[in-house]
């Protein structure tokens, strides 16, 4: 059938779809199970499971921790452990899950059938747990493996639990894996942050131990991921080309109402919307997901889910789950879960606010300032090294959130911009100008809110307010990397966030070093004083706390020196830079090929899918508005014709034919200059990047702009792609 009748079937089923419901599970007796009766029941961990000596637990958590080596003996007894529990519950076969540099993840099953003596048994040998071999040539690469050099291996990560994964008929067991080349070059995203999170949690243990905790055996590092999401019904999605392709519109209209009344955000959840959100909770909990908060987001159609925080290497798999499993979810609700960062231009586009900090293994976080922060002076040193981080590798954190998506966020009122800032708190910035100006500084006291109403309780003010423009914000005791985009696998910002950080406290014990040679604790006092008055020095053009999206900032942070790099094409060669990348090569958490490789991989994927917008967006003017316009014009000059055969005046409607004419006029001499752009690009890689992100792209723009005049003025009936009023606010 036509494509206008398509949207218009595709309304219709929208508005009567019969709203499915998610029957929560009961016990016995018919009860409602409560979350902790079912949470982790699809999870395996050794440490936990029954069967395995606590004497081998203990080893095994040794292996993880310090890089021993792995007994054979000791692996098969995991391996037969979940192999039993894992057919118990149903499953057929297993897979090393990984994460390839796709920014998604891979997985190949293989049967736990075997044979023993000719007899047909369920085996997960200790070598299939332990090591597997996918092809390397196959998954992007940065051309460090040829075709002709498939070999590649995954190998397990003993910190992340293995988890079941339900199919429609079965289950399958996943075992988290890292996944290297051939010579163990990461292929990855998993293996650079297992490094930086074993570099970073060294020095800062080693950090503790200076400053006098000399109990602190561990530093981890914490962080919870909040994702954001559009819902549209799947009718309208499999009518837009553009969605299919591309995972957002590249053209349409904007409704005339949107965001404008906030009224939106933190609203009402749909029923239908609702019974998916508790759908996506269930299956997440199963899988030991710790899914927290939901709710609607700032745009019409847009939601989010929040984790609570936990190990980050753990929340980074639980991250990878949470974008799954909202997307496989949403379709058994009849809905396609947007996970782009701009499916629709004109409104909020989806982030994924970072949440980040570190814990010792004594339960101490590093960055609670507790209620005089002004005198906890291990809070002000680890706070300063951070902020000096950031300042001193703003230019590689704006590449571990560079994408063709986040391009269309950042900067866009709605997201932080691609200069790197970082956001204390009046409270936090006035105890740093007082060390930094060698002043002593005065506390005001606990703040308490009075409402002026009886019947509501006083609230106690936090040491921060919250800034939603700032890309990386101090939030009372953590920091949030805001700017992380809402496709991306956390691992690779988390990389580079804790390789900056680590980089910063190795300087930070040389430091300590020289200063504390009795351990008193006054020297210590002093030392960290001298230390977080050095770091705060050098990184003070960084702290901003105004508003990220004016101009006044763009300008002032260019008096500062900060670095902008705009788009995905300007900030990817820092990848090759190496005054910004010694720290990562010198530690082992990149090595250098592998930097290049990333570099690589990134530019072509930044190439590819721009090349693939492109071409989709010609598609749908030559497919499908164009048509649509010609349609318009016959009908027009039908009536203008009908009316001059009868003898009366047809001004209005020739006025309307002219002004339309001239729209498709416009559009067409606009696509045709599009198409030459496209065309003759330059071949090499960086060229091409650059002008793609500098010339084409906004051309494109140029283009879904005349598009979007058109749409204005055609008659709903003719015109064939679903629009954003009807996906926006039709579910």
């Amino acid at each position: 059938m036509p494509s206008k009748q398509s949207r218009l079937s595709a309304k219709k089923v929208a508005v009567k779809r019969t709203e499915k419901t998610f029957k929560r599970p009961v016990d016995a007796k018919g009860d409602f199970l409560k979350a902790s009766e079912y949470y982790g029941q699809n999870v395996f961990h050794f440490s936990t499971a029954p069967g395995i000596p606590e004497s081998v637990k203990l080893e095994l958590k040794e292996v993880s921790t310090l890089g021993s080596s792995l007994k054979k003996e000791h692996a098969d007894l995991v391996a037969k452990a979940v192999t039993e529990w894992a057919v118990s519950k149903g499953a057929t076969h297993f897979c090393h899950w990984f994460q390839p540099l796709t920014g998604s993840t891979a997985e190949k099953h293989d049967a736990f059938l075997d044979f023993e003596n000719d007899l047909p048994i369920e085996k997960l040998s200790a070598t299939q747990l332990v090591q597997g071999e996918p092809d390397a040539s196959s998954f992007p690469n940065g051309g460090s493996r040829s075709t002709f050099e498939a070999r590649g291996y995954t190998s397990w990560d003993l910190t992340s639990p293995m988890f079941l994964l339900e199919g429609p008929n079965g289950l399958t067991l996943c075992i988290p894996t890292a996944f290297v080349s051939y010579y163990g070059d990461a292929l990855d995203i998993k293996t650079p942050l297992l490094r930086s999170i074993t570099n970073l949690n060294e020095l800062s243990t080693e950090f503790m131990n200076l400053i006098g905790l000399k109990d602190v055996k561990k530093v981890t590092v914490t962080c919870g991921a909040e994702q954001e999401y559009f819902l549209i019904d799947k009718g309208f999605y499999f009518a837009r080309p553009d969605l299919v392709m591309t995972g957002r519109t590249l053209l349409g209209s904007l409704s005339h109402k949107n965001q404008q009344l906030d009224d939106h955000y933190f609203g009402r959840i749909p029923g239908r919307v609702l019974a998916c959100m508790e759908e996506i909770d269930y299956e997440l909990h199963k899988l030991g997901v710790p899914a927290k908060t939901r709710h609607n987001e700032v745009a019409p159609g847009q939601f989010e889910l929040a984790q609570i925080f936990r190990d980050a290497n753990v929340s980074a798999d639980n991250n990878q789950l949470v974008m799954a499993t909202i997307k496989d979810v949403a379709e058994k609700h009849d809905f396609i879960a947007l996970l782009h960062e701009k499916p629709f231009a004109g409104v909020n586009g989806s982030g994924k606010h970072l949440n980040w900090s570190m814990a010792t293994d004594t339960g101490l976080n590093l960055l609670e300032p507790g209620k005089e922060p002004h005198s906890n002076l291990r809070f002000l040193a680890v706070t300063a090294i951070v902020i000096e981080a950031v300042h001193r590798r703003s230019k590689l954190l704006r590449v571990a959130i560079a994408s063709q998506g986040n391009d269309h966020r950042l900067g866009a009122n709605e997201a932080p911009p691609s200069i790197m800032s970082v956001f204390t708190g009046s409270n936090l910035e006035g105890i740093f100008q007082a060390i930094k100006d060698g002043n002593t500084f005065s506390p005001t006291g606990d703040v308490t809110l009075d409402l002026g109403a009886h019947q509501l309780a006083n609230l106690s003010m936090d040491n921060t307010d919250r800034n939603r423009t700032s890309p990386f914000a101090f939030t009372g005791n953590k920091f949030e990397f805001r700017a992380v985009g809402s496709t991306q696998s956390i691992g690779f910002p988390l990389s580079i966030l804790n390789a900056a950080v680590a980089e910063v406290f190795s300087e930070a014990v040389e430091f300590l070093k020289e200063e504390i040679k009795t351990g008193s604790e006054t020297e210590i006092n002093t030392a960290l004083m001298k230390l977080t008055k050095k770091l705060i020095t050098k990184s003070w053009n960084i702290i901003f706390n105004g508003d990220g999206y004016s101009q006044e900032w763009l300008e002032e942070a260019q008096k500062r020196g900060l670095p902008n790099l705009k788009t995905t094409a300007d900030a990817l060669p820092t990848l090759l830079d190496s005054e910004q990348t010694k720290y990562l090569e010198e530690t082992g958490i990149f090595k250098k090929n592998e930097l290049e490789m990333r570099y690589n991989v990134l530019c072509e994927r930044y190439i590819t899918l721009r090349e693939i917008e492109f071409s989709t967006l010609i598609g749908l003017i030559e497919k499908n508005v164009l048509p649509s316009s010609l349609a318009y014009k016959k009908k027009l000059g039908e009536v203008i014709k009908i009316q001059k055969d009868i003898g009366l005046e047809s001004s209005v409607e020739t006025e309307m034919y002219k002004k339309f004419n001239f729209a498709v006029e416009t559009l067409y001499a606009t696509l045709t200059t599009f198409k030459s752009m496209v065309a003759n690009l330059p071949h090499e890689e960086d060229k091409r990047a650059l002008e793609i992100a500098n010339v084409v792209y906004p051309m494109s723009e140029k283009v879904a702009t005349a598009s979007n005049e058109i749409e204005d003025m055609i008659p709903n009936t003719l015109w064939e792609l679903p629009t954003f009023y009807e996906m926006l606010f039709l579910r």
